[in-house]
């Protein structure tokens, strides 16, 4: 059973959408005794870091996600829950993150060049890192997936799986174990995305 954590940030939409691509029955939920059964968990997110933190922690989701994740429980952290999954995040303060990723999350305003747009938005390629993750089984080096992000993963360069250049190396997707996270938008990917999420479901 794949499950989607629903709480109340992200569109959701979509991304059950592209299981449903795939012939993956996804549920969206927040509730923790049904998160606790799942045998997949994704972790999605779109917006501030702190007002998601919040929610997650508050909600008592946090600590099911972590319990899972550490009973080895496959765990996909998408944009802004990939940056969930660190140590904390310096957007507008300092805040803490799940910490299943050592690092911190940092704008990228502070490695790339003054002339580049700020957020990142559009479509980037994957330099992949070797050995290949098995998330990115169907991938080539090279593919283009779609970013929207102005802060990145820094200090965390063993869980590097992917990165992307805009101005700078940037870290694109990372993994410790089971637990695996994405910058970019898989369900906004198209055919590429597509199969990440496929080779995750078959972990």
């Amino acid at each position: 059973m794949v499950v989607i954590v629903d709480y109340g940030v992200g569109n959701l939409y979509s991304l059950k959408s592209s299981f449903k691509a795939i012939g993956e029955e996804v549920i969206t939920t927040g509730d923790i005794s049904i998160i606790e059964k799942a045998d997949k968990i994704i972790l999605p997110g779109v917006g501030a870091f702190e007002d998601a933190a919040k929610k997650l922690f508050d909600s008592g989701l946090a600590s099911v996600v972590i319990e899972r994740a550490n009973s080895k429980v496959p765990l996909l952290g998408i944009c802004l829950g990939m940056q969930l999954l660190f140590d904390k995040s310096l957007e507008y303060g300092e805040h803490k993150g799940l910490g299943l990723i050592s690092g911190e999350i940092r704008p990228i305003s502070s490695v790339i060049p003054n002339d580049l747009k700020i957020p990142h938005i559009g479509w980037n390629a994957l330099k992949l890192r070797k050995p290949k993750s098995e998330i990115f089984k169907y991938l080539n080096d090279g593919d283009c997936v779609y970013f929207v992000h102005s802060y990145y993963g820094a200090e965390c360069e063993d869980a590097i799986i992917a990165t992307t250049e805009y101005g700078a190396n940037l870290t694109a997707a990372v993994q410790k174990g089971n637990v695996y996270g994405c910058q970019f938008h898989p369900e906004k990917s198209g055919s590429v995305g597509l199969s990440i999420l496929k080779a995750f479901c078959e972990l």
